[in-house]
């Protein structure tokens, strides 16, 4: 029998990714020495994690409902109800709530029977409002308005990419609905600290045509537009220049073939929370998006390994 606690296979199952390791035989006998997952395994509730469920199966996926708020966009959202802590979902930039990673979460959650948002921000898919217009205060604002108004008790908060950014906002500005954070791909302050390392010229060139245009293989266009506004918006939100007040469970998941937000800032994220219970776990051959499905299941075990930190501490 497996003697291996939980806490210890998780460590253990980060160093394997880190390594590189091509020794599946190594992954499934770290799997199997979970104690929380192994009984889902039994339950048949890691099905989320198949080839088949990562690829859509929708038959069982959660509705499409819309919140009303006074004089702003609504907001879409797709909601499982149950127990507590509740996992919320914060995707990236240009992303939505049908996304690999939201999608699956919501397929573990409902195998363990816990509650789970995710939703779409203000001009990103389903949601009203136009993208250009957004600002990280108007996300945040989104943000707040699901912890306050749609989530129920205090939740696990995964923010992926500006989903990781706006996920210290809110856990700052809401400590007591925040229970624990996950930080996939983390982007806090990514944009205006980019910005303000160009060369200079070129941030002039940048200000005299009003936006700044950045290449990318995350949209059809292949790249994004920031106007000079959104920029100096964005000013009012970073985080990283002095202790960030956040004293709950932390986790940051970063991959160091990311080349669109550098794997060093979820260091500095760790370095400046005030929170004594923080790990960082490095994926060799991560990318941004972090959506494969060895990606998907370590932030999946990941999450796991909180939400039964959590109740044990209750």
């Amino acid at each position: 029998m497996c003697h291996v606690s939980k806490r210890e296979s998780l460590l253990l199952l980060s160093r394997y990714f880190i390594s590189g390791s091509r020794s599946s035989m190594a992954a499934v006998a770290l799997r199997s020495c979970r104690r929380g997952l192994s009984q889902i395994l039994s339950n048949g509730g890691l099905a989320a994690l198949s080839s088949r469920r990562l690829e859509g199966d929708r038959r069982h996926k959660s509705t499409v409902q819309y919140a009303s708020r006074p004089d702003l966009p609504k907001l879409a959202y797709r909601r499982v109800k149950g127990k507590s802590p509740g996992v919320v979902f914060l995707p990236g930039y240009g992303s939505t709530m049908n996304g690999q990673k939201a999608e699956a979460l919501e397929e573990f959650c409902k195998s363990l029977g816990h509650s789970y948002l995710r939703f779409d921000y203000t001009g990103h898919g389903a949601s009203e409002g136009v993208l250009a217009e957004g600002t990280i205060g108007t996300w945040k604002k989104d943000v707040l308005f699901v912890l306050d108004e749609l989530a129920e008790g205090p939740q696990i908060m995964v923010g992926s990419s500006i989903g990781g950014w706006l996920m210290l906002l809110a856990a700052i500005a809401r400590p007591e609905k925040t229970a624990a954070l996950v930080g996939i791909s983390t982007a806090a302050d990514h944009l205006v600290t980019s910005f303000n390392s160009l060369p200079l010229e070129t941030r002039k060139e940048f200000e005299e045509k009003g936006e700044w245009i950045v290449p990318t293989k995350h949209s059809e266009e292949g790249l994004y537009k920031f106007s000079m506004d959104f920029l100096h918006e964005a000013e009012n939100h970073c985080v990283l220049q002095s202790p960030i007040p956040i004293t709950c469970p932390v986790r940051l998941i970063h991959g160091l073939k990311d080349e669109d937000v550098p794997w060093h800032i979820s260091m500095q994220v760790a370095e400046r929370v005030l929170s004594p219970d923080v790990d960082v776990i490095l994926r060799r051959h991560g990318q941004h998006r972090m959506s494969d499905k060895d990606d998907i299941k370590l932030m999946v075990y990941t999450i796991d390994d909180l939400i039964d930190k959590l109740t044990t501490l209750v």
